[in-house]
């Protein structure tokens, strides 16, 4: 009698369903849309900021409009970084509460992966920033800026150097991203919450229950729910935590799934389909181009800038912390698993990843902002704009060395033989083999 055969060890980074992967692929395009979008913004905001019309940049974003006696006569970049990213957050939420409710990660065995690389590129260069900087006095508050991942950003960078990226790899980027966003909106209302109001934040259950009762009775009627969404903002900004904080719970009530089969698209997917463009096409942009001019002070101030211990824990925090903190925690998931990397994968694939993790642009100038204020964060600025363009330039050394294997996969993701509308990789039966 034989023995049977041994069971095949779970594979990280495998390519997951032809329906989880085509709906990413959807989104990706569209974040990659935003990216350019965001990149144009920034650039025109640096440029600015250096011209001799700099003073006109400054006066544009300390132009205040809202209702004062609501106390949201806020300036245009105030107004960015709470509102308009309250929309991106919002998405954020959507997104994440789909891939584990729905997607191909409500198998925790598939979530323990980019969960675990998330919280890793969290907290090394966290440490890392605190080593180098922690001893400056009032340095420290700067600890979580190096800890977000930019995902339109970084998806701009792979639209350039990485079109045959594998199906799984950008599956594991944006997952990635989208728990690494959670983390940092937790981080933000933990942790730059300075002074709490009890009251305005209880207050803000009210709208948020309304809205919860609404949505879960699959209600789309916008003149119901923005308003109840735009009360609940408000009265989170002025609680004191941070408003976006408003954008991911509003995005967690939301149901993903369907009742039933006749209603088409979940409201989570309804939602997310209308809001992302928005996100990733004004939002994340504006919020650029208001939040990333810095005066560089020419090549001397530049350089200058790198003499600050708070500049360089950015720097190493994005660039070194980012890349070692996912590199190890997803090797240390593949011990615990007992799992192997995918056959068609290398660890070198995980590094140029784990580097393009270490673009951390919007959500570092946000909390930059928050742990040094709107007038003491040039610095950061710097440091943030330094650290994620190496990162990125350290990434496309590293993917560009992969690029003929990827194009390799790109043809096995994308062959159909049977002309089915589904590539033949991700349907039973198939052999690997160009033909069956």
């Amino acid at each position: 009698m034989t023995d049977p055969a041994p069971s095949r060890k779970p594979a990280l980074l495998s390519r997951g369903s032809w329906g989880e992967a085509s709906r990413i692929g959807v989104i990706l395009r569209k974040e990659t849309v935003g990216g350019a979008l965001l990149l144009i913004g920034a650039v025109v905001a640096m440029l600015w900021a250096n011209s001799p019309w700099a003073d006109a940049y400054e006066t544009l974003r300390g132009v205040r409009v809202g209702p004062e006696a609501l106390h949201l006569d806020l300036t245009l970049a105030t107004w960015a970084a709470d509102g308009l990213l309250a929309i991106f957050f919002f998405v954020a939420g959507l997104e994440l509460k789909r891939e584990f409710v729905a997607g191909d990660l409500r198998d925790m065995r598939r979530a323990a992966v980019p969960v675990a690389a998330a919280l890793g590129g969290v907290i090394v260069p966290a440490l890392l920033y605190l080593l180098i900087a922690g001893g400056v006095e009032g340095a420290a508050r700067g600890w979580a800026i190096p800890t977000a991942t930019d995902i339109a950003f970084a998806l701009a960078v792979l639209a350039v150097i990485g079109r045959f990226l594998p199906t799984a790899l950008r599956t594991f980027l944006l997952t990635l991203a989208v728990v690494d966003d959670l983390v940092a909106i937790a981080i933000i209302a933990l942790f730059y919450t300075e002074h709490l109001s009890p009251v305005p934040l209880l207050a803000a259950l009210v709208p948020l229950a309304i809205f919860t009762v609404l949505v879960q009775r699959r209600v789309r009627s916008w003149w119901l729910l923005l308003p109840l969404a735009a009360v609940t903002w408000t009265l989170v900004h002025a609680s004191g935590v941070h408003a976006t904080v408003a954008g991911v719970l509003l995005g967690f009530a939301v149901p993903v799934l369907r009742r039933d089969k006749a209603e088409g698209a979940g409201l989570a997917e309804h939602f997310e389909h209308r809001f992302r463009p928005l996100s990733a096409g004004v939002a994340v942009p504006v919020f650029a181009f208001l939040a990333a001019g810095v005066s560089l002070g020419g090549l001397d101030g530049l350089m200058g800038a790198f003499s600050d211990p708070v500049v360089l824990g950015v720097v190493v925090g994005l660039v070194a912390g980012k890349p070692i903190g996912i590199m190890a925690a997803t090797w240390l998931t593949a011990r615990f698993t007992r799992a192997d990397l995918d056959e068609n994968l290398s660890w070198v694939d995980m590094l140029g990843l784990s580097l393009l993790a270490g673009i951390g642009f919007t959500v570092s100038l946000l909390i930059g902002e928050l742990a040094f204020g709107a007038d003491g964060g040039e610095q950061v600025k710097v440091a943030v704009l330094a650290g994620s363009v190496t990162a990125a330039l350290l990434a496309t050394v590293v993917l560009r060395l992969r690029n003929r294997a990827y194009r390799r996969i790109h043809e096995i993701e994308t062959l159909d033989l049977d002309r089915d509308g589904v590539p033949d990789v991700y349907e039973a039966g198939w052999s690997g083999r160009p033909g069956r």
